[in-house]
């Protein structure tokens, strides 16, 4: 490829092998004038816009009213981008305390659409958008799908389930504004989605990991040949990437496989997407969410390029305006400029929570840990299970992994040693003794919606 030529970004593969290149002239961006703005500006954007959030959820919030005259800060006390740490946190027991609409700053009639979380373990959360709200929700999306190599014209197919989710809703309207055609094919019925790929020339797979890598196996089974499909962009969500996971989907379905970042609380999907110069970090959106990375233990912030807590401020939301929401997810944010041209922040890819760390035997271990050990043994698919359970008094942590088809072997002296091999890695690297259990090729189940990895059975 010669420095000037000509690349076709529509192509399969072109995305790619233009940042590979490093002709990120080649990929467009949506929206330059902020995307690629001097920081000094984009902070003073941000100032701005935190100002004026202040100021509109105190006039038409009780609860932030009451909780910011209790701390005695009013909004004429946001003079500087510090001092959004003079306002309360918010977390999802404030959403449920004040269900459904407690939180809400416009009456219903002012209300477009409404979603929720799943409500699994209490009441739902839910949120509201206004018109605007909608325009900068789809803005967001029509983002960070053209970092990922989307362009107008693409055609899209939806294996997000559409209902209260917001991950099914938001990416239609990002794609749709980007001028992409929508297929709202929904989740599950799998060999569906692969006829619908062949016969509609589908040229972007929205979808969670697991659910893409589930999709390709099927298709691999069928006898499908994913390198001839039309399909070239992967559009993942829901649930965490890990890497290996996201290179074996890139390598046997040949296309660019990218994340993005959201949450229910604070819009969905659309808070930051991932570029094709760093694979491992995505942009935020800062002009419509003020950052904070803190300590999950004190809540005082951490330095650029520490893990911590991901706390968000929306800088635009209407309907339901929080302030400074405790995300639990536990990431690094980074200000340098980046390859691809954009200079707005990127943090890394969120691999586990505050809240999901297991305790075992006094040990802190993160599910993500075990993940990461599972990808570096070429034996082994992406696919595992984790059961915590008490076993006479004492705590045992069980991994189940799933063999490769060639690495599956009738003789028991071979598995065991793989076992004990995969054991100690795990030890190695947990400090914890784990029970490996090797289970056969396609024998743990595939998930449609969020892949579940964990099975905590302890009494609570």
């Amino acid at each position: 490829m010669t420095e000037n030529a000509p690349i076709d970004v529509t192509a399969k593969g072109g995305a790619l092998a233009a940042a590979a290149a490093g002709r990120f002239d080649a990929l467009p961006v949506y929206k330059p004038e902020i995307e690629c703005a001097p920081r000094e500006h984009i902070e003073a954007v941000q100032l701005a816009k935190l100002q004026e959030t202040v100021a509109y959820a105190y006039e038409r919030v009780p609860y932030y009213r009451a909780k910011m005259d209790e701390m005695g800060v009013g909004p004429a006390d946001i003079q500087t981008l510090a001092d959004v740490r003079k306002l309360p946190f918010t977390d999802k027991a404030v959403l449920r305390d004040t269900f459904p609409f407690g939180l809400f700053a416009v009456p219903l009639s002012e209300i477009r659409e409404l979603h929720s979380s799943s409500g699994t373990t209490g009441k739902p959360v839910v949120v509201g958008y206004t018109d605007d709200d909608m325009a900068m929700w789809s803005e967001c999306i029509a983002r960070l799908v053209q970092m990922a190599g989307v362009v107008p014209g693409d055609v899209a197919q939806m294996a997000f389930g559409y209902g209260m989710f917001t991950g099914g809703f938001g990416l239609h309207y990002g794609l749709q504004r980007l001028g992409c055609a929508m297929i709202p094919a929904g989740s599950g019925n799998t060999e569906r989605h692969i006829q619908m790929i062949e016969d509609y020339g589908t040229t972007v797979l929205v979808a969670t990991p697991s659910y893409a890598m589930h999709i390709c196996e099927v298709g691999e089974q069928m006898g499908y040949d994913w390198e001839t499909s039309p399909l070239r962009v992967g559009l993942f969500g829901g649930e965490p990437c890990p890497p290996g996971l996201k290179a074996e989907i890139e390598r046997r379905m040949h296309i660019v496989c990218t994340d993005n970042y959201g949450l229910t609380e604070v819009m969905g999907p659309g808070v930051s997407g991932e570029c094709l110069a760093e694979r491992y970090q995505q942009h935020i959106a800062e002009d419509h969410f003020l950052w904070e990375v803190v300590d999950p233990e004190t809540g005082e912030p951490v330095g650029e390029g520490e893990v911590g807590e991901l706390v968000l401020t929306p800088l635009c939301k209407q309907g339901i305006p929080v302030l400074r929401y405790c995300t639990h997810d536990l990431t690094a944010v980074h200000t340098g400029p980046c390859a691809c041209g954009r200079t707005l922040a990127r943090m890394d890819k969120v691999r586990s929570r505050s809240d999901d760390m297991l305790i075992i035997r006094g040990t802190n271990v993160f599910p993500s840990q075990i993940e990461d050990v599972l990808t570096g043994i070429e034996e082994v698919t992406p696919h595992y299970h984790i059961v915590v359970r008490t076993k006479n008094g004492m705590d045992e942590l069980i991994v189940e992994t799933e063999l490769r088809p060639e690495a599956f072997s009738d003789s028991f002296e071979t598995m065991d040693a793989l076992r004990r091999r995969i054991a100690e890695k795990l030890k190695a690297t947990l400090l914890v003794a784990p029970t490996v259990r090797l289970v056969e090729p396609g024998g743990i189940e595939r998930a449609v919606g969020k892949a579940k990895h964990v099975d905590d059975q302890r009494a609570k």
